[in-house]
């Protein structure tokens, strides 16, 4: 570990910010040699320095931004690479604008800028493929954890996150059985305690402690985890632990008090000025987009019906605050679908149409809810509204499922993102995770990055029925 303004970096995570820093200085002079004449600076000299410094720091900056250096950071590969893409993009923007505003830059040609972006970002991907492929097969920035516990709630870790990937930003040392109460993790990952936890701590390094107790008993170690908070160990609980490392809120660990004590879950304030600016702003740039495709979808739905029955149609379904609002989208399915009441759509739902199977497959259908945004009955990014028929099921089997009518439904959302398409209780149950953790967490950045995953899931029709 290194420690840098206090804070503690790991050293391949340092050694990866250092080697990107490198690429930008190498892709700066790279493009100064390739690229065409820069008057008055020479490649090499003190001159040209101040340039590549200020490209260095706004680069680092706007991957920092984007959370590319955060080791407890459970994004995905392919997502990780987006986000490399939209700090370049941003970046360069910035970048540009500084040169066209600073007179003493004006030398600079448009060329060698976006040159030296394009080496950068070659060299950057290059990189970050090699770093991760290293990092999973041996977990380098893996933060050192011990678990304190070794029953059913300690399980539930090895039971939920199984794969390589989801654990390459923790390395469980091992687990504290309690002095009561039966072990349900194998005997091998166990710890034999010799004196105090604080020496357990010492003796593997370990730099963070996961409460999994499955009651706080007479046993429980309050006074021996309270002398570790106390000697710079992080302490979390289950809950916090999974929220971090699978990005949803654990619905069956889930107690009230945590809720109401947890930071975030409401958007107010200026962060409800942003979000709905950015759902206007979003909002009209894809409508302005996508309109010949929706001209398209519904000459379309009208030819395939014998210009009989409706183009749009709405459905009912529970907003903001448990209010109903209508909902449109492009028809998909036969008339009079549901003569017998609702149901969850199925796959390969015999009620659906040769045209709506391929608008639904696209995600075409989804397009007339921008205007509902428009409206503020929804947001761009947000739980996906469900209809009151189910709604009333889903509130009474449920547990917190009503929490997710706190903010406004949204189009895509961060549970569409991870999760595939659900038609059932258990599929709500688990959407409802995700949901909570994105109430939770909500952040400008956070529904920036949904948006771009979710062209991932059009791209790749995940999820559509």
């Amino acid at each position: 570990m290194i420690r840098i303004f206090r804070h503690y970096i790991p050293k391949p995570l340092f050694a990866l910010g250092t080697l990107e820093a490198l690429v930008f200085v190498l892709a700066f002079y790279v493009a100064r040699l390739w690229g065409p004449p820069v008057d008055g600076i020479s490649i090499f000299s003190a001159n040209s320095m101040p340039g590549m410094l200020a490209f260095v720091m706004i680069m680092g900056l706007a991957m920092t931004a984007m959370g590319l250096y955060e080791r407890q950071s459970r994004i995905l590969f392919l997502n990780s690479m987006l986000r490399v893409i939209l700090s370049f993009i941003f970046g360069f923007v910035f970048l540009a604008l500084v040169v066209y505003y600073l007179s003493d830059l004006t030398a600079i040609k448009a060329e060698v800028i976006l040159t030296q972006f394009i080496v950068a970002l070659i060299g950057v991907l290059i990189l970050r493929l090699i770093f991760e492929r290293v990092n999973i097969k041996y977990g380098l920035i893996g933060r050192r954890m011990l678990v304190v516990g070794a029953g059913p709630a300690a399980a539930k870790i090895d039971e939920n996150l199984r794969r390589k990937v989801d654990r390459r930003s923790f390395n469980i040392i091992g687990y504290v059985p309690a002095a009561s109460g039966e072990a349900v993790v194998p005997a091998g990952k166990c710890l034999r305690k010799f004196g105090t936890l604080l020496d357990l701590v010492n003796k593997y390094q370990i730099e963070e402690i996961v409460v999994a107790a499955d009651d706080c008993g007479i046993d429980f170690p309050l006074d021996e985890l309270l002398d570790c908070r106390m000697n710079g160990i992080n302490v979390i609980d289950l809950l916090t632990f999974f929220e971090r490392h699978a990005c949803k809120i654990m619905i069956p660990l889930l107690h009230p008090s945590w809720l109401v004590f947890a930071e975030g879950i409401a958007v107010n304030g200026a962060r409800s000025l942003t979000k709905r600016l950015f759902d206007i702003s979003f909002s009209t740039f894809i409508i302005m987009l996508s309109w010949p495709l929706m001209l398209l979808a519904a000459i379309a739905i009208l030819i395939e019906g014998g210009f009989r029955g409706p183009v749009l149609y709405f459905q009912y379904r529970v907003g903001a605050g448990g209010r109903l609002f209508k909902l449109y989208k492009f028809r998909s399915m036969i008339l009079n679908a549901e003569e017998g009441g609702p149901v969850w759509a199925r796959r390969n739902d015999a009620r659906v149409t040769h045209i709506g199977a391929l608008i639904r497959k696209a995600r075409l259908d989804e397009l007339p809810q921008l205007f509902n945004v428009l409206k503020g009955e929804m947001s761009f990014v947000g739980p996906r509204p469900e209809r009151p028929e189910f709604v009333s099921k889903l509130s009474e089997n449920i547990p917190f499922y009503n929490e997710r009518h706190r903010v406004k439904p949204g189009i895509t959302g961060w549970a569409q993102v991870c999760y595939p398409y659900g038609a059932t209780e258990k599929d709500a149950l688990e959407k409802l995770q995700y949901d909570l953790y994105y109430m939770k967490n909500y952040s400008f950045a956070l529904d920036i990055m949904i948006a771009i995953q979710t062209l991932q899931v059009v791209l790749w029709g995940k999820g559509a029925r």
